[in-house]
Formats: C-alpha cells, sequence, structure tokens
C-alpha cells in the first residue's frame, strides 16, 4: 500500500476540519484577543495536546468502545458541553479592559497554563473531535498499517493543529487588529461569549 498517499490524505482531512471554524477557533479567538498573542499560541499548544490524547485512545482502541457506549458518549458530550457553556458565560460577564497593544502588557492576563489548559479541555472533551478521529482510524486508516506510519500520522496532525491555530493567534493580534478589538471590547466578548454558549447548546443538544 502507498503510505505516502494514506498520510497526506489524512492529513488533508484532518487540516480541513481544524480550519472549520468550531469551539477550537472560537475559544483561539476569545483568548488571543482578550489576552495576547502568547496566550493564542499557548492555547493553540492545548488543542494539540488534545489531539495528541484523540489519538493515542483511538491507536488503543478506545475510540472504538466510545463510539458503541451511549453512556460513555454522553457523558463526554455533556462535559464539553458544559464547559464550552461555562466559559461562554464568564466571557459574555467580563468587563473591558484597557489594552497597552505595543508591549501587550495587560491586567488580569491569563498565564501561559492557562492557555494550554483551556485549548485543551476544549478540544479533548469535544465530541465532535472524538468522532472524526473514530472516524479517520476505523474507515480511512487499514487495520494492518505499520505503528510507523500511525506515528508519522499522529505527529503531523498534532503539528497540523498548533501550527494553524498559533498562526490565527498571529494575525489576530496584528497591531491595527487588537487596536479595533479594544474599541469595540465588550461587543466582542459578549459575542464570543454568545458563541461558546451556542456550540455548547449544540453540542449538548446533538446526536451521534
Amino acid at each position: 500500500m502507498n503510505y505516502i498517499t494514506l498520510i497526506v490524505t489524512v492529513a488533508g482531512i484532518h487540516l480541513l476540519a481544524a480550519i472549520s471554524p468550531g469551539p477550537d477557533f472560537v475559544m483561539v479567538v476569545k483568548n488571543s484577543l482578550a489576552h495576547s498573542r502568547k496566550v493564542g499560541i499557548w492555547t493553540a499548544v492545548g488543542f494539540g495536546l488534545g489531539i495528541g490524547v484523540h489519538v493515542l485512545y483511538c491507536l488503543a482502541g478506545i475510540a472504538f468502545i466510545i463510539s458503541q457506549s451511549i453512556i460513555l458518549f454522553n457523558s463526554i458530550k455533556l462535559l464539553g458541553a458544559g464547559y464550552l457553556i461555562y466559559i461562554g458565560i464568564r466571557s459574555f460577564m467580563s468587563k473591558s479592559k484597557k489594552f497597552d497593544v505595543e508591549v501587550e502588557k495587560k491586567l488580569d492576563t491569563m498565564s501561559a497554563w492557562g492557555g494550554v489548559r483551556s485549548g485543551f479541555l476544549t478540544n479533548v472533551l469535544n465530541p465532535k473531535v472524538s468522532l472524526l478521529f473514530l472516524g479517520l482510524f476505523t474507515l480511512m486508516i487499514p487495520a494492518n498499517t505499520p505503528s510507523y506510519v500511525l506515528g508519522i500520522i499522529g505527529v503531523i496532525v498534532i503539528l497540523q493543529t498548533m501550527l494553524w491555530f498559533s498562526f490565527v493567534a498571529t494575525i489576530l493580534t496584528h497591531n491595527k487588529v487588537r487596536s479595533v478589538f479594544e474599541k469595540y471590547q465588550n461587543i466582542f466578548n459578549k459575542t464570543f461569549g454568545g458563541l461558546l454558549v451556542a456550540l455548547g447548546l449544540k453540542v449538548a443538544l446533538s446526536k451521534r
């Protein structure tokens, strides 16, 4: 079998899924604009770590168990939905702050660990990501695929996630973009908060 074709195909599907707007995108936008570029990039690292967890349990066969267990699937779904709604409400209720765009020194900014944690939890508790990887590892990747090929695929999808969302964070924190955000910060906070709550409700009410 041509494993290069397999790797490119799986990587392409995953990249398209990562680019598609969802909870990860909203979270990195919120953290980048409300805090800093560094926090946005650490959030992207958290997404990558979450992807690593999805890859590991798919390789271990746990994804199949989750897909067959309504209780496990619904538990993960409700945990993810609850986290998104919680973060959304916090964003909606937050107050506007003044930013120093040049040096990015802000009061009450999120720590690097806070960025990683928010990114990790948003990604790892998203059942749609679980189903994406279940599909990739059961439908796209043959059962007899060598371990080294699976390892390459795992590393690629993790790096894709980190690099794409780091790119998003970098673009969003350009001085002109940050200046616009500062001017309309209250509106953005409520918009991001509302989107996260809506996404959380969508996850909670979604079926397989």
